[in-house]
């Protein structure tokens, strides 16, 4: 990522966001535009942490659990912490993804054996109506 400041519509163009998300991350202080006049400019930093955000959402990390590993970022620093408590929440993030999964496969397969049954109930319907 080059070291240039870059507008509120280039942000929006390169991530695929709206100015209003940028202006409400900004509001939640996950990023820190530089302000000249009404103007933001966004920096590396901010690149890399909307890169973060997203990907935190795109998982189902809370905005706050986002946040919070954020703040444990050092820049310079090997970021073994930071690193640790991410590795932490992505464990529990997996096993509730991995649950909601099989939930999910249990729903589709119960829809899928009414969705049958009904189409037979249909097909025997019709079948005795014409017979009758």
């Amino acid at each position: 990522m080059s070291d240039e400041l870059m507008t509120i519509r280039q942000m929006c163009d390169s991530f695929g966001v709206t100015p209003r998300t940028l202006r409400f991350y900004e509001a939640r202080e996950l990023i820190f535009p530089q302000r000249r006049g009404q103007h933001r400019l966004y920096d590396r930093r901010d690149r890399a942490r909307l890169t973060l955000i997203l990907r935190g959402k795109r998982f189902g990390f809370s905005l706050e659990q986002i946040r919070q590993l954020l703040e444990l970022y050092e820049p310079g620093g090997r970021n073994e912490t930071q690193i640790a408590a991410t590795i932490q929440v992505a464990r529990e993030r997996l096993a509730d993804m991995e649950r909601q999964y099989s939930e999910l496969r249990e729903a589709i397969a119960d829809l899928q054996s009414q969705i049958d049954d009904a189409e037979n109930r249909l097909i025997t319907a019709t079948r005795s109506k014409r017979s009758g």
